[in-house]
């Protein structure tokens, strides 16, 4: 019955729920194009290098400036604009990050400089989620590049996919034991393995479309692996 009902929403009936979203309005190629920062220091007016890299402080008075307004996450943590990161790289630039800005470290400093810390350290913790999980990282990429999923419905979503997907929720609804949940578990971490491989392939081809086909598919499963964490919460 499910697969007739779904059959109906694709060919035109009741729009099927998908996380894949349609491009918005033509926009530059790095939305970061329009955005800049401060040229001179807040605290003692000094003008500041414009190519000094983020954060920065003031090279007279050493006050820290406040987050450049589209902050780029990527030379935020040190990384090339890139779908493939180097994790060891992206931990250490974060650890060093944190360190350097952390509210502790500007208690005794005036109120301003106390708020920009933690504007910075947020907006660290936002860059490193962002870019060491491959879905995020990948979302981002195409987001600096014009293209968003948004939320919706689209006629262009794979039927045999969504298919596949209804049959994985039903086998994991009944998966009422550890080993069934363990099997779920393996199957939906292979397929993410899978999916993030090919989202590799499509960025280092420059296919942004098909690039963001597969990480469309790849949310579906981030949403299984939440379903799948739900059930492993004893009760």
């Amino acid at each position: 019955m499910w697969r007739a009902a779904l059959s109906h929403r694709l060919r035109g009936g009741a729009a099927a729920a998908s996380p894949w979203g349609r491009p918005g309005p033509p926009r530059p190629r790095s939305s970061l194009a329009s955005c800049s920062a401060s040229s001179s220091c807040w605290s003692c007016g000094l003008a500041l290098p414009s190519a000094s890299s983020p954060p920065r402080f003031c090279p007279s008075c050493r006050a820290l400036q406040p987050p450049e307004p589209c902050a780029d996450l990527f030379r935020l943590m040190g990384c090339k604009r890139t779908f493939q990161v180097d994790q060891g790289r992206l931990q250490q630039r974060f650890r060093s990050l944190q360190r350097a800005l952390h509210p502790d470290y500007f208690s005794q400093r005036p109120q301003t400089e106390q708020d920009f810390s933690k504007q910075h350290s947020s907006l660290v913790n936002k860059a490193y989620r962002t870019l060491l999980n491959p879905l995020s990282r990948g979302l981002y990429l195409l987001e600096l590049n014009g293209i968003e999923l948004v939320k919706g419905t689209d006629t262009e979503a794979d039927p045999e996919f969504l298919l596949e997907i209804m049959e994985i929720n039903e086998k994991l609804s009944d998966a009422n034991n550890d080993a069934k949940i363990e099997e779920m578990e393996n199957f939906i971490a292979a397929k993410q393995e899978a999916l993030t491989k090919g989202v590799r392939r499509a960025f280092d081809q420059d296919d942004l479309q098909e690039a963001k086909k597969l990480l469309a598919k790849m949310k579906y499963f981030a949403n299984l692996e939440e379903k799948l964490k739900r059930k492993k919460i004893p009760f």
